[in-house]
């Protein structure tokens, strides 16, 4: 969740793969999933919500045969204590439905809320989102657009984040996913900025071990911290699905 885009204030959240939800398998022989993670720094849109620092992840996830799903997720946080607010963690609770409409075309649209328990920030940090996308062969295009303020910019109802990205089967149980995405923040032109990062997975004994670089158009500094926080960077990360 998510971003840091200003100088002090709010904040606009992918760890590797980051995006920003945990993936789902529509067709799973068990509907009930749970993820766990440890990721050297939680970016979200490029930009870290952690301070450059890392974060411990997990979620939980139930997808019907009919492509319904529901799900909740979490992390820890640094960004809003460094706001001057009062949360350490963000929760994201999200339901939407996704289904094959033809040959190798995928559609998924949903509802995210983004959760910043007792944030207390002259802005509330929480967010709602609706997003929609579509995927054809490894390539996803997707677009979201909050519904109410975005991460505590005032007045930014309206914000829109597109995004397109890859998935790439290189062999060996190594995946390559190039991402480019562009965070428009309404009424606040100066926050708005490009994302980038290209990662590589390696799934291994049940486990998914994560490298990728991430790079962004802006730079992010808040609560006086004086680290940039959209700086390019390396991220590393293991995940387990059970």
């Amino acid at each position: 969740m998510k971003s840091i885009v200003a100088v002090v204030a709010p904040v606009l959240a992918a760890a590797l793969a980051a995006t920003a939800l945990p993936a789902r398998s529509q067709e799973a022989a068990n509907p009930l999933s749970f993820n766990a993670s440890l990721t050297s720094d939680y970016r979200y849109r490029g930009i870290s919500q952690t301070r450059l620092q890392p974060a411990l992840q997990g979620g939980v996830d139930y997808a019907h045969s009919s492509g319904f799903y529901i799900g909740a997720w979490g992390s820890t946080i640094k960004w809003i204590k460094d706001s001057g607010g009062d949360a350490s963690v963000e929760i994201d609770t999200y339901a939407g439905y996704k289904t094959e409409v033809g040959a190798g075309v995928t559609v998924d649209v949903g509802f995210l809320r983004y959760n910043y328990p007792s944030n207390k920030l002259p802005v509330s940090a929480n967010t709602n989102e609706l997003y929609g996308a579509v995927s054809y062969g490894p390539a996803t295009l997707k677009y979201s657009h909050s519904i109410s303020n975005l991460f505590g910019f005032a007045d930014s109802k309206g914000s829109g984040y597109l995004d397109l990205s890859a998935t790439f089967d290189v062999g060996a149980g190594f995946t390559l996913t190039p991402h480019v995405g562009h965070q428009k923040v309404k009424n606040n032109s100066a926050s708005s900025y490009t994302d980038y990062s290209l990662t590589v997975n390696k799934d291994w004994e049940g486990f998914t071990f994560g490298a990728g670089f991430v790079a962004t158009s802006t730079d992010a500094y808040i609560g006086g911290k004086g680290k940039d926080l959209g700086k390019n960077g390396v991220v590393v990360s293991i995940k387990k699905v059970f």
